[in-house]
């Protein structure tokens, strides 16, 4: 009888990620569940990422517990963020969240929007 593997996680963020949700979080006018991050079809290249606060966790989603915070993955986007970081930018600037993704194969000029393609599966032929 085969045996499960493990689920690897779907992302990972980077210890100012984690610090700058965690501050966000405290400074909410609700209590928070989590932050879901998702993609949805947007922006010249494509795709956009997206993130917001939920109160409950969804029956679907992948829950990534990682340094303390609790990030909720939705289900139909997945595959484009399997092995993600996501972390915590300052520039003289800007601040922002960025995605470091395998997935992604370009972004336009702005880098606000990214072309991204799902994650192959293990061992899945490269045609």
């Amino acid at each position: 009888m085969a045996t499960a593997r493990p689920r690897p996680q779907v992302m990972r963020l980077s210890e100012a990620a984690a610090a700058r949700i965690k501050e966000l979080m405290a400074k909410a006018d609700r209590p928070i569940a989590g932050v879901r991050v998702g993609v949805k079809n947007g922006g010249c290249a494509g795709m956009e990422y997206t993130m917001e606060y939920v109160d409950r966790i969804g029956a679907t989603d992948e829950v990534v517990e990682d340094k303390g915070v609790t990030l909720l993955i939705d289900p139909k986007a997945v595959l484009f963020l399997l092995g993600t970081e996501m972390d915590w930018k300052t520039e003289k600037l800007s601040a922002q969240f960025v995605f470091n993704n395998p997935n992604q194969t370009s972004a336009c000029g702005c880098g606000e929007s990214v072309l991204l393609t799902p994650a192959k599966a293990e061992g899945a032929d490269a045609r």
